[in-house]
């Protein structure tokens, strides 16, 4: 469902939108130089800074202490603010860098016919709740070092992609200089995963010992996921539901999920527990297909890759992975948010639920 709103108010966007209200503190000539990313979902997420304010104001006390840790990486959700508002402050409290490699999923990228590339976008600025959050410079110097095989510019691919824009009004909420360098992970064999996340990993790490930048610090990973997407109404068809929907089998997919959280993407992060979640989440006999259902099947499995392989380049050790918690539209308390303008891309019952993750990697 939610795809189809995103899409549907992507199409006005490109039809009948230049750049709108989000850049309108800039000057004439600069809007007519930058090339701004549009918002898709204004659903489920904010458009503005009061919105933003509301949510906030909204979101449990737990989920506003102030995290005195510096995380190189995490595992973000990308789900409704009304559901998952308060999971999103407390797992990015730990990033504290200024420029922030964002890992997002790629929906539509099959209707696009893309798979097995890295998908960049070539957009200066993104809309935002706050006046526009710049790109990195370092994506264009990224892109002069990576091999060609590795990646692809798609904007329209970026344009109609929301598993990043929920993540940047909180990072931006955090930090106003804050600035992204996004990618995208389409359908993706793990052998690429592997060949892929060393080029990247290698480019940026070479980047960063040149301008003395420090992981952390400096540059942090954020890779959006949600977690299994669970039910057996509203899925296009398909049941998504194989212990059922009553209250035992809603208990063993969370079980499941926390399992696999567990034994694949907690404490020390060697390269087999990383194959571990792909085999957990993708079929091993086609790669395009679901195994366990979470959208960031791609988007973890090389974001953590990509992660850990740039610490052991920098720092010579492998990631450490701390649950921060996981969380449902169905298990969890939901924030009003209709009145603000907002509301729900999906339903939350029994039937059909989502659940998301959080997790920090130092």
């Amino acid at each position: 469902m939610r795809e189809i709103i995103s899409f549907i108010i992507c199409l006005s966007f490109l039809g009948f939108h230049s750049c709108d209200k989000k850049t309108k503190h800039n000057s004439v000539d600069e809007l007519s130089e930058l090339k701004v990313r549009h918002q898709v979902d204004t659903i489920g997420f904010v458009q503005y800074a009061w919105q933003m304010d509301s949510v906030m104001a909204r979101i449990s006390s737990e989920d506003k202490i102030p995290s005195i840790e510096i995380y190189k990486a995490v595992i973000c959700p990308h789900d409704d603010y009304a559901y998952a508002a308060g999971l999103y402050n407390t797992t990015l409290a730990g990033i504290k860098a200024k420029t922030i490699v964002l890992v997002g999923v790629a929906h539509r990228a099959r209707n696009l016919e893309l798979e097995n590339k890295i998908i960049f976008g070539s957009f200066d600025q993104w809309d935002s709740p706050y006046e526009g959050i710049k790109i990195s410079p370092l994506r264009d110097e990224l892109l002069q070092n990576l091999k060609k095989e590795t990646y692809i510019v798609h904007d329209s691919m970026m344009q109609l992609e929301h598993s990043l824009e929920a993540i940047t009004p909180f990072l931006q909420k955090n930090n106003k200089e804050v600035e992204i360098l996004p990618l995208l992970i389409p359908a993706m064999t793990f052998d690429n995963m592997e060949h892929f996340s060393e080029d990247l990993s290698e480019a940026l790490g070479n980047l960063m010992t040149s301008k003395g930048l420090s992981y952390g610090e400096d540059i942090a990973i954020v890779i959006s996921n949600d977690a299994v997407h669970y039910g057996s109404e509203g899925w296009g068809g398909s049941d998504l539901a194989p212990f059922g929907t009553d209250s035992i089998g809603n208990e063993k997919a969370r079980q499941k999920d926390l399992i696999i959280i567990k034994n694949s993407l907690e404490n020390e992060l060697y390269p087999s527990n990383i194959k571990l979640f792909n085999t957990h989440t993708v079929s091993q006999d086609d790669f395009r297909q679901y195994a366990w259902v979470w959208c960031g099947r791609y988007s973890v499995s090389f974001g953590l890759l990509f992660a850990n392989k740039l610490n052991q380049k920098i720092n010579k050790s492998y990631l450490h992975g701390k649950l921060i918690d996981w969380r449902s539209s169905l298990h969890s308390p939901h924030i009003e948010v209709t009145d603000i303008g907002m509301g729900h891309t999906a339903a939350a019952n029994s039937k059909h639920w989502v659940a998301f993750t959080g997790i920090g990697y130092r």
